[in-house]
């Protein structure tokens, strides 16, 4: 939020000095211009030179500014997340392998918040194998209905929401050796709310399909449902396909600001929406109520 601004207008000083440069070396080399040439061309040194006066000024006023605001965050951050999740209990889903900086983020947010580590993380590998799958599932009687392509979606639903509510997980233990790269965590209890990532560049085919049923059961199950990424994606954005299914999104989690904003949309299952930096998003930070007064506080 802050950079941006400053990058803008660094490059457009530079812009106008380049173009300084430029009248500069035009007027070395025209000692033979008319009058009338010289003196146009003097007025246009003036005027780029005083553009670039004010691209400066503004420069140095985005820098104190964006220090100002990173200030009053850090300032401010840890008294607006403390307790905030106490006693929640959250889930985390990567879609992909595990990925540092979100990963470490979710969890500094979520402990910067009182909640504590994930109650439970799984990372999906992707692309499935449908005919895996298919095969795995023939082979339990109870779970044979989800066998073949034409049931992907169900299936990703499925997972979906055991992987939420916490109960009995019959499809997550039927395959897990096939869908979970690594596993952190029981399978119960119940989440209080999951936050969703994606590692892997967007999927197609019957990958696409068996995500969007996952996505669908997560959103389902009546908790907080958040998809987060980084400012800067090698993989690209998961926030268009994270708002088709119904999650609230955050695009800057590294930040300070991303992590209020996930927090505050996990500690109010009636806040929802798209937050960060992006043209996705709505807002940089939801509206944060107060926390309850303890009692005799």
């Amino acid at each position: 939020m802050f950079d941006f601004r400053y990058h803008v207008a660094s490059l457009a000083a530079v812009f106008f000095a380049l173009v300084i440069g430029i009248l500069v070396g035009v007027a070395l080399a025209s000692h033979g211009l008319g009058n009338t040439e010289r003196k146009r061309l003097e007025e246009d040194l003036r005027r780029a030179e005083s553009q670039a006066d004010v691209l400066r000024t503004q420069v140095e006023t985005v820098k104190s500014d964006a220090a100002a605001d990173r200030a009053f965050v850090e300032g401010t951050y840890k008294s607006v997340m403390a307790g905030r999740l106490k006693g929640k209990k959250i889930a985390v889903l990567f879609i992909g392998s595990s990925e540092s900086v979100r990963r470490s983020a979710i969890a500094t947010a979520l402990a910067d918040a009182g909640a504590g580590s994930p109650l439970r993380i799984r990372f999906v590998k992707v692309p499935v194998d449908p005919d895996l799958l298919a095969k795995r599932l023939a082979n339990k009687p109870l779970l044979a209905n989800y066998a073949g392509p034409d049931q992907l979606k169900n299936l990703g639903h499925d997972l979906g929401q055991e992987f939420v509510a916490g109960t009995d997980t019959p499809l997550w233990s039927a395959l897990q050796n096939i869908l979970v790269e690594e596993k952190v965590g029981p399978a119960k209890p119940p989440a209080d709310g999951v936050v969703i990532v994606r590692s892997v560049t967007p999927q197609t085919g019957a990958t696409a399909l068996f995500l969007k049923g996952l996505y669908a059961g997560l959103a389902d199950v009546g908790v907080p449902a958040v998809g987060v990424e980084r400012t800067k994606n090698d993989t690209g954005s998961a926030i268009k396909a994270f708002q088709r299914a119904g999650f609230s999104t955050v695009d800057d989690i590294e930040t300070p600001i991303g992590k209020l904003a996930l927090v505050a949309l996990l500690a109010d299952p009636l806040l929802t929406g798209s937050y960060g930096t992006k043209k996705t998003a709505q807002a940089p930070l939801p509206t944060i109520a107060p926390l309850p007064a303890t009692a005799g506080g």
